[in-house]
């Protein structure tokens, strides 16, 4: 019982909107407490914990690389190429993404493309390369669409398609999971099969809105548009 009060720690914290790196950490080390671990043996624990997922830390090598890439115009380039190839607008590119992000998911190639290395220094600054070649200086609320729908592609086509490979650490997870509890042989094929028609159905849902995504810009910049010109009316009286 006494326990829960780790998970108390990190309602509070989270509520107080403290850092949650703190708060999850001040949660373990409550929750090592209450169960009898000494000092010791609650920092061995997070060591081990930390060695157990490194792969989660992996990201930080990418940044310096994406700076590099940035500071030596990967953007710019990006919005230049765009703005050569007219007939891809914003909705058709991000659609053209998602597309491609949830075929190669789905064959396991999960690594091509992510928000680090593909959304952040090359597919949003083209979309928004793409809707500035139609109504010049964007305001913040269709950059700010934009960047929404960018880093939509790319999880729902990642989200999707994976659960198509049979190697998939979510389908494996699910297969042992399944096995281990209930007893039964499930088998990581029959998941894959079963996971094709929901990818299917992402692909047009989502694939639709983002196709649709000109319009909904066309509709902001004509209120950005009626708003400058009553501003203007307003200063001229």
């Amino acid at each position: 019982m006494w326990v829960l009060l780790a998970i108390a720690v990190v309602v509070v914290g989270f509520a107080l909107r403290i850092n949650s790196m703190l708060v999850v950490t001040a949660a373990g080390i409550v929750a090592g407490l209450i169960g009898g671990l000494s000092p010791v043996k609650i920092l061995n624990a997070f060591g081990d914990g930390f060695a157990g997922s490194r792969s989660v830390t992996v990201f930080i090598v990418t940044l310096p690389v994406i700076g590099l890439i940035e500071r030596y115009g990967l953007q710019h380039q990006a919005r230049k190429l765009i703005s050569k190839l007219k007939v891809l607008t914003t909705g058709r590119l991000l659609a053209l993404y998602m597309l491609i992000r949830q075929g190669t998911a789905a064959v396991g190639l999960t690594s091509i493309g992510g928000y680090a290395q593909a959304v952040r220094p090359l597919i949003h600054p083209m979309a928004a390369g793409a809707a500035e070649r139609k109504y010049g200086k964007l305001p913040e609320k269709m950059q700010e669409k934009i960047k929404g729908f960018a880093a939509s592609a790319d999880t729902v086509g990642v989200f999707f398609g994976e659960d198509i490979f049979v190697a998939i650490g979510s389908i494996l997870l699910i297969t042992g999971f399944v096995d281990t509890t209930y007893g039964l042989k499930l088998e990581a094929i029959d998941i894959a099969v079963w996971a094709i028609p929901t990818g299917i159905c992402a692909l047009l849902i989502h694939g639709s809105r983002l196709w649709l995504l000109d319009r909904t810009l066309d509709k902001l910049a004509a209120e950005a548009d009626a708003e400058a010109t009553d501003n203007d009316e307003e200063v001229a009286r």
